[in-house]
């Protein structure tokens, strides 16, 4: 297979690993050409531009007949003799450059005919319009930057085959100019968390990634090993027990935006690594908390998408609505029409579970808080599709949360819900360092119980709340489920720029 002028300036359709194989060895041939000539493309170590397409685009008007210097990558090509037409990208947008032999030169343009589709070239020319109206740059100079030694996919219809957009973000992000936009979208709602955060008087602290122990959370760690101290060390699995440290020694209000590490199953919602921004209040408690993610999310709304309400794959989610707040207890009456104040005993609420068809992991030894939960999982969850805040969690599975004092066998907890999704949790923190030790010890218990052999209690955690920390609010959210839903992205690795994959090999 020839790459000739006139199918090496094409986009690449499906080709064979030996079809691409060729062509880059047609690609190599001409760069080690270059060489022998003496112009290095990979010998350039800058090039001044003075605009971004972009900018030439908006300001058309003022800038017509400006000579201008502009850089980017050469994605489509026609060819028409003595005179092309090429469109580059850069970061910003496209644009298309008029390339003349009687304005570049005989050789030069010789040379520029050679050069393929990827290939990243700087531009040095005049701004004008074509006759079909076409914003355009009138090259007067030419210089490859930088050569692509493979063919980029088809570029008409675009890199399809997800699995490839995911293993080669860049490719992806090349052929699919789109993409960038959710992952820009991505940094500015990171932003806006901060602003907002930081207007409320929230300080932002990094908390340690490797931790010493294992601690007893039902979440899976990744394990590896300190050469140095000779110890095992995991990955978190959260940032909490560190933030709330910080309460504990006089910051009031202190939020991470934390890379977690969970070695778990991954699906379109979850990835063994991902985001969350968890944030501490002292003295204020878990409905303080449900104000102020509520006014978030209306804040990111406006802000981000220019709107209350936003479509998430065809639905209209109304997040500047009053969000519905619902006790568990209330939502499991609401939507599977049964009663948690029915049940006397953990025997009536295991035998109406089974009654329902309600599979209870606990089994025999679940209680009327395990069941409420499994009923709550089996009727509820998949019902919350507009912003609805979930409250009174069970304490069976709520290790952190602080009791209700009005009924001890709920915490003052809750988790809201978008689109059938859990999306955050949030808890009036615990702060008895006696009743946190019996909780601690129960988990790692269960733990072991399971394999968990490492298991440990955080000793020095219960030790700082026994210094003495203030009645706190506690929420965390998983920006990337965040980012799903403000850009209507349906797979947690659409917004992951580097998702994890299986090895191909």
């Amino acid at each position: 297979m020839a790459e000739n002028q006139h199918n090496s300036n094409a986009p690449v359709e499906e080709e064979s690993q030996q079809d691409i194989n060729i062509l880059k060895k047609i690609r190599i041939d001409k760069l080690d050409e270059l060489k022998s000539k003496g112009c290095n493309p990979y010998e350039i170590t800058k090039f001044d531009y003075t605009h971004k397409n972009a900018q030439i685009r908006e300001n058309f008007e003022s800038m017509e007949g400006q000579t201008v210097k502009i850089a980017g990558r050469i994605m489509t090509w026609r060819n028409m003799g003595k005179a092309n037409f090429i469109n580059i990208r850069d970061g910003s947008d496209r644009m298309q450059v008029y390339v003349r032999m009687n304005d570049i030169g005989e050789d030069e343009f010789k040379e520029f005919k050679k050069w393929d589709i990827g290939d990243i070239v700087g531009v040095e020319g005049f701004v004008f319009k074509t006759r079909t109206g076409e914003i355009s740059v009138h090259a007067t100079k030419i210089v490859l930057l930088s050569k692509s030694l493979l063919p980029l996919p088809e570029k008409w219809h675009g890199l399809k085959d997800t699995d490839t957009r995911y293993r080669q973000r860049y490719v992806d992000l090349i052929c699919n100019p789109d993409v960038k936009d959710t992952f820009v979208k991505r940094s500015q709602i990171l932003k806006e968390i901060r602003n907002y955060l930081d207007n409320l008087g929230y300080i932002e602290v990094d908390t340690p990634v490797l931790h010493t122990l294992e601690i007893g959370a039902a979440a899976r760690p990744f394990v590896t090993h300190h050469n140095a101290l000779d110890i095992d060390m995991y990955l978190r699995i959260e940032t909490e027990l560190y933030l709330k440290r910080l309460i504990v020694g006089g910051f009031d209000k202190v939020y991470e935006v934390g890379r977690i590490f969970r070695n778990e199953g991954m699906d379109t919602s979850h990835n063994p690594e991902f985001t969350t921004i968890e944030m501490y209040q002292a003295y204020t408690d878990y409905f303080g908390m449900m104000d102020l993610i509520e006014n978030l999310y209306h804040h990111l709304a406006k802000t981000i998408c220019g709107s209350d309400n936003v479509m998430y794959q065809g639905v209209e989610i109304k997040l500047g609505e009053t969000w519905e707040r619902l006790t568990m207890v209330d939502a499991v009456k609401k939507y599977a029409n049964v009663d948690y104040n029915d049940w006397s005993t953990d025997e009536e609420a295991r035998a109406c579970a089974k009654a329902h068809n309600v599979e209870v992991e606990e089994g025999d030894t679940a209680t009327k808080g395990h069941v409420l939960i499994a009923f709550f999982d089996a009727f509820v969850e998949d019902k919350l599709v507009q912003p609805t805040i979930i409250y009174d969690y069970p304490v069976e599975n709520s290790p952190l949360a602080k009791r209700k004092p009005s009924n001890p066998a709920f915490t003052e907890r809750f988790e809201y819900f978008i689109y059938c999704r859990e999306m955050g949790n949030a808890f009036s923190e615990l702060n008895d360092p006696i009743d946190q030790r019996e909780r601690f010890e129960k988990q790692v218990k269960a733990k072991r119980a399971q394999g968990g052999n490492n298991a440990q209690v955080d000793e020095d955690f219960v030790t700082a709340l026994e210094y003495g920390m203030p009645p706190t609010g506690g929420l965390g959210l998983g920006l990337d489920r965040l980012v799903m839903l403000l850009t209507d992205s349906p797979s947690i690795r659409d917004v992951l720029l580097f998702p994890t994959m299986r090895p191909l090999v």
